[in-house]
This record gives structure tokens, C-alpha cells and sequence, in this order.
């Protein structure tokens, strides 16, 4: 069985990208917490991806919990995928990785 961890549900997450600003979710800081729980009396896991949007109007919302899903479920042993969306705490330019900042002019 393969063993799913944070790090590789992160890599996964890296193919969500925000087509506004061009850049994935994970290095603009909207990827809050990664969890990775095995089912009990299974051999899959679940994983709980907290993530926020740059505002509460962004047009893209609905779309990115399905790409987290999409992008989560396709890792080995994964067998059930729980996006919750968030606005606390809300999200700043700060939180971006120092490439995303560069890249954006920040």
C-alpha cells in the first residue's frame, strides 16, 4: 500500500492554479492546512485540504474544491478528498511563497 503523505497531497495541489494571476494555490498561500487521515478497517485514506480564495467574491470558487479533489484523488491509496473553503484568517500577499511575490511584483 502506498503511503500518502502532506508533503505529497502539496505537490498534488501545485496543478491547481488560479487563472487570474497564473500562478498554482500552494505558492499564492491559499493552501491553509493538509490533513491525511487512514480509515479505519481500509486500506485507502481521507484528506482534508483547507484552502481560502484571495476575496469571498472570487469568480473561481466553485471550481478549485472540485480541482482539489480532481488533483488529491488521483494520488495512490487516496480514497476520499474533503475541501473545506475558509476566510479566516483571510488571505494577504504575505502569505505567498517569495516566488509567487517576485513573480507578482510584491
Amino acid at each position: 500500500m502506498a503511503t500518502v503523505t502532506a508533503d505529497d497531497v502539496y505537490e498534488a495541489l501545485e496543478q491547481v492554479i488560479d487563472p487570474e494571476l497564473g500562478l498554482d494555490f500552494v505558492e499564492l498561500g491559499l493552501i491553509y492546512d493538509v490533513s491525511v487521515e487512514p480509515i479505519e478497517n481500509e486500506s485507502g485514506v481521507e484528506v482534508y485540504v483547507t484552502y481560502s480564495l484571495t476575496s469571498p467574491g472570487c469568480p473561481i470558487g466553485p471550481q478549485i474544491a472540485d480541482q482539489i479533489k480532481e488533483f488529491t484523488i488521483e494520488l495512490p491509496g487516496v480514497a476520499k478528498v474533503f475541501p473545506k473553503l475558509v476566510f479566516t484568517p483571510p488571505w494577504t500577499p504575505e502569505l505567498m511563497s517569495e516566488d509567487a511575490k517576485f513573480a507578482l511584483g510584491y
